[in-house]
């Protein structure tokens, strides 16, 4: 099982976010929008905010240049007959609404099995909104700051 370090996570993070630099004026033809430059595959905001968003959770694999982040499973403590397991694609460089996707699977514990639940598209949505706009935040703050 691989699970970044949190040093490693902030340091690719930090090396993506300052490969964004940017401003507010106008920019010469030549220059790539500020959330399009990345040491990554992927939009670096996006990356860092998915990767935030689940740190709570076992992550399985990560893949920067492909853009997929695969948790392991996570039982709520709170919850110990239900488990979820996510699968979180990043699908563009840009910061736009449908460049980040969740698939979620659910297991609700009947008798000791675990058994294949429904999983609520709000779920996802709820995910897919929780990631997005803290990568915006994320954004916001290294324009300004």
């Amino acid at each position: 099982m691989f699970r970044p370090s949190r040093t490693a996570v902030a340091l690719c993070a930090a090396l993506a976010l300052a490969a964004c630099g940017g401003g507010r004026g106008a920019r010469p033809q030549g220059d790539i929008a500020a959330s399009k430059v990345t040491t990554i595959g992927v939009n670096s905001y996006l990356w860092r905010a998915t990767l935030d968003t689940l740190s709570f959770m076992p992550l399985v694999q990560t893949d920067s240049n492909g853009g997929v982040i695969v948790t392991d499973w996570y039982v709520n403590p709170q919850l110990p007959t239900e488990r979820m397991k996510l699968t979180v694609s990043i699908l563009d460089q840009d910061l736009r609404a449908d460049a980040v996707r969740v698939a979620a699977l659910r297991e609700i514990n009947r008798g000791g099995q675990w058994v294949a639940a429904p999983v609520e598209a709000a779920t996802t949505q709820k995910l897919e909104d929780i990631i997005l706009t803290r990568a915006r935040d994320l954004r916001r703050g290294a324009i300004t700051g």
